[in-house]
């Protein structure tokens, strides 16, 4: 049996949050569409936040493209958290300051991979 490596399943675990996320963005439901028009954005914004959301999946779920994959994926959900912020809705702001410390940590993860050990 193979050896399966925390960091590889938390990274996957994040991709998969995106996917599902982008998924909810992209076929936006008539609540989440408008959301989206209440703060301020255009209508076809969901398409926007969608395709980042499921690029940031595609990114995270290779390793050798997941640290750029985190950097969009905490990017995304900073804005999240700017435009709930913004909007006085403070509770819906701890899930994605949540999702942006876990991509943090995963970009974190494998930058450090990448870079030589020390001999």
């Amino acid at each position: 049996m193979s050896k399966i490596s925390w960091r590889h399943v938390s990274a996957l675990a994040l991709a998969a949050f995106f996917v599902v996320g982008s998924l909810s963005n992209i076929f936006a439901p008539g609540s989440i569409y408008e959301e989206y028009l209440r703060w301020g954005y255009p209508h076809w914004f969901h398409f926007v936040t969608g395709s980042l959301e499921l690029t940031t999946a595609v990114l995270l779920a290779q390793a050798r493209t997941r640290p750029w994959g985190s950097a969009l994926g905490c990017t995304v959900m900073l804005a999240a958290l700017a435009t709930v912020t913004l909007h006085g809705e403070y509770g819906h702001g701890v899930p994605p300051l949540i999702v942006a410390t876990l991509s943090i940590v995963v970009g974190w993860i494998a930058w450090r991979k990448r870079l030589p050990s020390p001999a």
